[in-house]
């Protein structure tokens, strides 16, 4: 998520990764949000997730277009509706992988702390929409995007479980792709637009985590090849969605 262009935040890579998978933390992120994200991974390191000598980056094979961004800024009201409820939707999601593969010790803790930070996202959406006279909806409008990658899911056991890893990853990713994007688009409203740029930053650190976890139970190029062929659906999808006030 380098930009508007190419992205290049997410999840964690060996010293060999697909060609797609390449570029610098520092770059992307910043040196201060670069050390927040390596702290993270040194977490991760410490719960036995994952070995010390791992990389950051991620490029998402389709950037989203300036069309959407004029699409939130134009209904801001909506675009905070629908963020709140996938950041109460992204937290349900990490608390339902637990609940689904009890018996996947290793990245149980963290999949908790996720749970916990997205659900603390959610009050932070709400403060803001609650300062603004926003108020929460109770039905929202079904995400083309999820409902597209959903279709994108292995039907056996084992498989499943690895999809819904690396598709937690790229759906993370596109989310700090787009927080940025909004950011970078308020400049005349410098409380959402710092809002929004704390968001992209923990959003990068979440990719990472996903494909973290993947790595625990499977091979890495079973891993990355997997992960190349959801990247590359995941773009084709977003291509081809219709552009709306909401993060997807």
């Amino acid at each position: 998520l380098a930009g508007a262009e190419h992205g290049q935040f997410g999840f964690v890579t060996h010293a060999v990764a697909p060609d797609w998978a390449r570029g610098s933390l520092n770059q992307a992120l910043g040196q201060e949000e670069c050390e927040m994200a390596e702290a993270r991974c040194q977490t991760l390191g410490q719960l036995g997730s994952l070995p010390p000598p791992m990389k950051l980056s991620l490029e998402l094979s389709v950037a989203t277009k300036p069309g959407w961004v004029d699409a939130v800024t134009a209904d801001l009201p909506s675009f905070l509706q629908d963020h709140a409820d996938c950041e109460r939707k992204a937290s349900a999601l990490a608390m339902s992988l637990v609940a689904k593969y009890p018996n996947r010790i290793e990245i149980i803790p963290e999949l908790i702390a996720t749970g916990v930070e997205e659900l603390k996202h959610f009050q932070q959406v709400y403060e803001v929409m609650r300062a603004r006279g926003i108020p929460l909806i109770k039905e929202i409008q079904k995400d083309p995007y999820i409902t597209a990658l959903m279709k994108l899911l292995h039907s056996d056991t084992e498989r499943r479980f690895l999809d819904r890893l690396l598709l937690a990853s790229i759906i993370e990713c596109r989310g700090a792709e787009r927080f940025r994007l909004v950011s970078e688009s308020l400049g005349e409203d410098e409380e959402l637009q710092q809002f929004y740029h704390e968001l992209w930053v923990s959003e990068a650190r979440h990719g990472h985590i996903f494909v973290g976890m993947a790595l625990e139970y499977f091979e890495k190029d079973r891993v990355y090849g997997r992960l190349t062929e959801l990247n590359e659906a995941e773009g084709r999808i977003v291509d081809g969605l219709e552009f709306r006030a909401a993060l997807h």
